[in-house]
């Protein structure tokens, strides 16, 4: 690994993870927290939905709840929006002011991709319910670990564990998925950044870290 001494000033920074379920975000997010942690650096780790008491009963509903199986594609994009509007104010702006680095497994990009374009739902609705939830608050840098839907789903169902209402979406879901990833990323090339998951863990850690790096010297 490269030296850590380059991120000892870095303070208050907003970073999202983004990718398809099966992508390994989680497994960068957790060799992220233990980089800046050696390094001295101020982390806190929040997911999507959930990350407050609200959220993470709104998450349930969305990912596990039996109540959740008839949800139409509009309410579920309200709950996300709900979940996102609290999470904002009680935890990301608080901590941001407080000179934290901030990593969120999944943002409003998520949202855009999954309920916009892979549900179809209208992108300009979809968009104008994100900006009132998050109020103007988006991540410094947003890094989208981009991999094959069918290499993500063979990673997922290898775990043998039981899959939510997210992960057991059909195969053609998750190519969609994808490919709304990828229009973002082609849009807003200034805040999103693809990433190859595809490789060993420990290389993608070493091209976030210096991606993250990047950022924060050009601020």
């Amino acid at each position: 690994m490269t030296s850590d001494t380059s991120m000892n000033n870095l303070h208050g920074f907003f970073l999202s993870l983004e990718g398809s379920e099966g992508c390994g975000k989680s497994t960068q997010i957790r060799l992220l927290r233990e980089r800046l942690a050696a390094a001295g650096q101020k982390v806190e780790i929040l997911r999507e939905p959930g990350g407050t008491t609200v959220g993470e009963e709104i998450r349930h509903l969305l990912q596990h709840a039996k109540a959740g199986e008839g949800m139409t594609p509009e309410a579920e994009l309200l709950l996300f929006a709900a979940s996102r509007a609290q999470i904002v104010r009680e935890k990301i702006r608080p901590l941001l002011a407080a000179g934290t680095l901030v990593i969120l497994d999944r943002f409003l990009d998520s949202t855009t991709v999954y309920q916009g374009i892979a549900r179809g739902l209208p992108l300009e609705s979809v968009r104008a319910i994100n900006a009132f939830a998050t109020g103007g608050t988006l991540p410094g840098l947003t890094l989208v670990l981009d991999m094959d839907p069918l290499t993500a789903q063979r990673r997922i169902h290898a775990t043998g564990r039981e899959l939510d209402r997210m992960e057991s979406q059909p195969l053609a879901f998750f190519e969609k998925v994808r490919q709304g990833y990828l229009q973002l990323a082609r849009e807003e090339p200034q805040r999103l950044v693809l990433v190859d998951a595809a490789r060993a863990p420990e290389i993608i850690h070493e091209d976030i870290w210096t991606l993250i790096q990047a950022r924060r010297h050009a601020l």
